[in-house]
């Protein structure tokens, strides 16, 4: 989401130049779940305050960003960024941009479902199962079982 191609490709991502991130885009019930509690799973589980990457993974592709539906989301997410940096949450302030949505492309077939199917190997056990556990752990009484 958020670039400037007609029909992105996760090779071009890759590069780059398309101004696009990689992002979920989540259809949720806001009887089940708030838009509040997703957005503390979003700060809790990534690094908001590293410019342009995660973790091992560099790239404008990475930046952390949320993308906004409404103008309640944006005004939520804006309130809750500035929150976390008046109250010195992480060590370095937050990028985290907040920009309106515009269109989701979903990923190739071989990206869907990409930890289930690939969870031996190293990526996803040193990337990915750590920020697993880390939301497990943080909102355990959220999870279904």
């Amino acid at each position: 989401m958020g670039g400037n191609t007609a029909v992105p490709t996760y090779k071009s991502v890759c590069t780059g130049t398309t101004g696009y991130a990689e992002v979920c885009q989540i259809t949720f019930d806001p009887h089940e779940i708030s838009y509040e509690e997703l957005l503390q799973v979003f700060w809790k589980v990534h690094d908001p305050t590293t410019l342009n990457s995660q973790g091992a993974d560099h790239g404008t592709q990475y930046r952390s960003v949320i993308f906004y539906h409404d103008v309640d989301q944006k005004l939520k997410a804006e309130h809750y960024k500035k929150e976390l940096d008046k109250i010195g949450a992480y060590a370095n302030p937050i990028v985290t941009e907040i920009s309106t949505a515009s269109k989701f492309f979903v990923a190739e077939d071989y990206h869907q479902d990409y930890y289930s199917q690939n969870s031996s190997q190293p990526y996803c056990k040193f990337v990915i199962q750590p920020k697993l556990d880390k939301f497990k752990k943080a909102f355990a009484n959220k999870l279904k079982h």
